[in-house]
């Protein structure tokens, strides 16, 4: 990875399509949904998430955000039904969020900003692996959540409290016994569409599926996301916000809702 890519002036999104072109290819992600022009479709499925919390193994500061992985060599973490055929196993899940509360999250609706969003990463398993997955137009699935300012969310503080741990770039440490499914909000109703990773290689392989009702937050929550750093350990600090990309053109894609 010599390619320094971040989200500061001069290596943030704005510039990323210089080492990785398709950054200007025909489905990339995030997009402003725009609720109104979402196609209503009956076919699409609801989505079914089984989640074991003994498949959480460990946190990690990446330099970009945090994620905490899972073990995906079995299918007891899986995603089917929605949008996706067959299944797709739990990867990571990981998190964007602004310098403030009114910014954070990639997707938006009607140019909504969220201070946060979460995306939970699942790969198809027709295919050998996630790096094989990855290069796949049908191979990632990503369901994304977003966070709205309320009352604190004690379902989110357990991921937070290990935060302290990991503040700087290539930190990782075990984090165990975690239910993901505590993370998703009572109703499933989401959109759906095509799109890529949102963060270098850009890989236009996801399925995305954005949950309509975000979870809640609390301003002193969303401060513990703002503690960590973009640095190592031994360089001048730099704090860990404004990780996300902004809006890209929808480029004729058709954007489906699961709900009238």
């Amino acid at each position: 990875m010599s390619h320094g890519w971040g989200y500061g002036p001069t290596n943030g999104p704005d510039t990323w399509g210089a080492d990785f072109p398709v950054a200007n290819g025909p489905r990339q992600s995030p997009i402003n949904i725009v609720p109104k022009e979402a196609q209503y479709d009956s076919s699409l499925k609801a989505l079914k998430l089984r989640y074991d919390p003994s498949n959480a193994k460990g946190i990690l500061n990446n330099g970009h955000s945090f994620q905490v992985d899972f073990v995906d060599d079995t299918d007891s973490s899986t995603l089917t039904g929605g949008p996706i055929s067959g299944t797709y196993r739990l990867k990571q899940f990981h998190f964007h969020w602004g310098a403030s509360d009114d910014r954070g999250s990639e997707h938006t609706v009607n140019g909504v900003k969220f201070p946060c969003e979460l995306h939970l990463v699942h790969w198809n398993t027709q295919y050998p692996s996630f790096g094989e997955a990855a290069s796949q137009p049908d191979g990632l699935a990503v369901v994304g959540v977003f966070l709205k300012i309320g009352a604190a969310n004690p379902r989110i503080q357990k991921v937070l409290d290990a935060l302290d741990s990991i503040k700087t770039k290539g930190k990782q440490t075990t984090f165990t016994n975690f239910d993901a499914k505590t993370l998703l909000p009572s109703s499933l109703d989401y959109w759906t569409y095509d799109g890529s990773l949102t963060t270098p290689p850009l890989l236009e392989s996801v399925t995305w599926i954005v949950l309509k009702e975000p979870i809640s937050v609390s301003p002193a929550q969303m401060a513990k996301f703002r503690s960590l750093l973009f640095t190592g350990e031994g360089e001048a600090p730099c704090c860990m916000v404004d990780n996300y990309r902004p809006p890209q053109p929808l480029k004729g894609r058709q954007l489906r809702a699961s709900f009238k």
